[in-house]
């Protein structure tokens, strides 16, 4: 089972201006085929499907450890898209038409169908599908999927750092850039513990040098890219040590299993937006609701 913490991963910055394309762009990071969506259903599967638990429990941690990181992942992207959408309505009456800048955006069915926020699809409006899911059984093989995801992921991720500059979408992908980079690592390193080739070998496919983008810098020099988290506090996923361990490949930095989560930021309180009717609760409506909480305690 899962426990959920109400913290996001990282702080964003305060969002000073929206820009809608700019999330439409950055929605592929979340429903698109390489998208945040992708990376936790299919490590999320493959961790219920696990055969051999307690014999190839190393790898097992590693993936499941993985798919609890992806949730905070999917999370994160979906509050970016949702803070890119500041101020690109206003509030007013109806026939003023105060969503007119809408019709002029590129994914124009998120004002209509979602006011404004995330939906697991990619940057076309395509939804994502189950069909991107792979969990064939084969421990190798899988693994070796991850590190092709992860790759592909890394690829999306550095094109749509380049179409934005947007303060608050660039955080994000600085830091998932770190991030899915670690994980790069940790299934190569995985591959070459259960077959002993090493696929790190064949990189860069992308480069895994993250100092060249200046929002992805500072979480590689706090060591974001050297740890990997138990998501767990009574040591049931500690065995992930016994793979991710001595230098990273490309830093020698040591790398580190903590135990336990990040401890994350606060988490943004999205505004009201009226001229969507959301979330469509008035101040009267709100007072009736206060009333109608404290007669039930």
């Amino acid at each position: 089972m899962f426990q959920r913490v109400n913290r996001l991963l990282i702080d964003l910055p305060q969002v000073e201006y929206g820009d809608a394309n700019a999330a439409s762009a950055v929605q592929e990071l979340l429903g698109g085929k390489f998208g945040e969506m992708s990376t936790l259903n299919n490590y999320m599967y493959q961790s219920f499907n696990f055969r051999g638990k307690k014999k190839l429990k190393p790898f097992y941690d590693l993936v499941a450890s993985i798919t609890a990181e992806e949730f905070g992942h999917v999370e994160l992207v979906a509050t970016t898209i949702n803070l890119l959408g500041k101020d690109t309505t206003f509030s007013g009456n109806p026939n003023l038409a105060p969503m007119m800048n809408a019709k002029n955006m590129r994914n124009t069915q998120s004002f209509i169908a979602s006011a404004q926020t995330a939906l697991p699809v990619d940057s076309m409006g395509k939804p994502w599908n189950g069909e991107y899911v792979f969990s064939s059984g084969n421990l190798v093989l899988d693994l070796l999927h991850n590190f092709f995801l992860e790759c592909g992921a890394r690829t999306h991720k550095m094109r749509v750092y380049e179409m934005t500059d947007h303060p608050t979408a660039r955080e994000m992908i600085g830091y998932l850039l770190v991030r899915g980079g670690t994980h790069v690592v940790a299934y190569a390193k995985a591959l070459e513990m259960a077959t002993g080739v090493d696929v790190t070998r064949m990189l860069p496919i992308p480069s895994l040098d993250n100092h060249v983008f200046d929002h992805a810098r500072k979480y590689e020099e706090r060591g974001y890219g050297n740890v990997l988290f138990t998501w767990n506090y009574v040591g049931d996923y500690q065995d992930i040590n016994k793979i991710w361990k001595g230098p990273h490949p490309l830093t020698n930095a040591p790398l580190i299993v903590e135990e336990g989560t990040p401890k994350g930021a606060k988490m943004p309180d999205l505004d009201e937006l009226p001229e969507e009717f959301a979330p469509g609760i008035g101040p009267e409506e709100f007072q009736m609701i206060a009333k109608r909480l404290m007669f039930n305690m």
